[in-house]
């Protein structure tokens, strides 16, 4: 079989259901998003000759078939929700349900290569710092909501909820900290990661588990998947200011809370480079990006380097 005719599968996920499409073959198929699905699935889609599907992210219902079909070989591919609609619209494709989705993710797994051969221990802990953003989250509105209130009884209540908060994200962070430093390639990827001037063992979680990557990337890469690559938006005579956007939302917002301490205290090529930038002109949050953006290409240049943070050596 061919590159050209060997099928491969686009999911649409559910919570109660999965809808499959093959391509080019045609066939369909439906199951209950349940391990006895996933059961059925892979035996499908062994028969069928698939080694490759694609898949939209879901909001984590995804997950489970995700690690049930790497585990038994099936290289996926996830998409950003943007990705397939922007290819349904490359192919004209207005009509929208789950069958019809199921064809659009096939059709797009076609022009997409097989992710990266996947680590799934970096899964089980993205999990976990998922949770442990979630806390910080809570912490952060209970702080907002203390704001509000004067009386006695509500603050009170206010002040033993974020109290509990900060409390469970400490013995969350040390779990995280000790489910990955069971494993020493990991252990030593984030001490290499923390090895960089500013950044601590919260924001090198965040890198590591967010991007894992991490060292395998050029510059413009590691930026670009974190969302802190500038781009161009220019049309003939029609220059506007470049922007980031996209990326790896969870990812860019430790990365620039950890700029801001790195640019005013703990690295100093990132004092400077905040200090260049501030002086010519521009404005506090464009600074604070590119020193966010900094921050990554250090961390990526020190894990792909297999060596330790010197800042007379670090990159520019």
């Amino acid at each position: 079989m061919t590159h050209a005719t060997m099928n491969v599968a686009g999911i649409d996920t559910g919570k109660a259901k999965l809808d499959v499409a093959l391509s080019p073959a045609g066939q369909e198929l439906q199951v209950d998003n349940t391990p006895d699905g996933h059961v059925a699935l892979s035996a499908w889609l062994t028969e069928h000759g698939v080694t490759h599907a694609g898949i939209e992210a879901s909001g984590g219902y995804e997950a489970a078939i995700v690690a049930h079909l790497r585990a038994r070989g099936i290289a996926i591919t996830c998409f950003q929700p943007a990705q397939v609609r922007g290819y349904a619209s490359y192919r004209l494709q207005r009509a929208k349900n789950d069958k019809i989705d199921a064809r659009m993710i096939a059709a797009c797994t076609r022009d997409a290569k097989p992710t990266a051969l996947h680590d799934p221990r970096l899964g089980e802990l993205a999990e976990q710092l998922t949770w442990l953003e979630q806390i910080e989250d809570d912490l952060s509105r209970a702080k907002t909501r203390a704001e509000a209130f004067r009386q006695d009884r509500q603050r009170a209540l206010i002040a033993a909820e974020i109290a509990r908060l900060k409390q469970l994200r400490m013995a969350e962070i040390r779990a995280l900290l000790g489910a990955l430093r069971a494993h020493q390639d990991l252990a030593r990827r984030l001490t290499l990661i923390q090895s960089v001037e500013g950044i601590g063992e919260r924001t090198a979680l965040a890198i590591l588990i967010r991007m894992p990557e991490i060292g395998t990337l050029s510059r413009e890469q590691a930026a670009s998947l974190a969302g802190l690559a500038p781009f161009d938006r220019e049309s003939g005579k029609c220059q506007r200011s470049r922007r980031i956007f996209g990326g790896r939302e969870r990812l860019r917002k430790s990365l620039y809370a950890a700029a801001l301490p790195a640019a005013f205290q703990w690295n100093a090529a990132i004092i400077a480079l905040y200090q260049r930038l501030t002086a010519a002109g521009k404005p506090h949050k464009i600074a604070m990006i590119a020193c966010a953006r900094k921050l990554l290409i250090f961390a990526n240049t020190v894990v792909r380097r297999d060596q330790p943070w010197v800042a007379k050596n670090a990159p520019c």
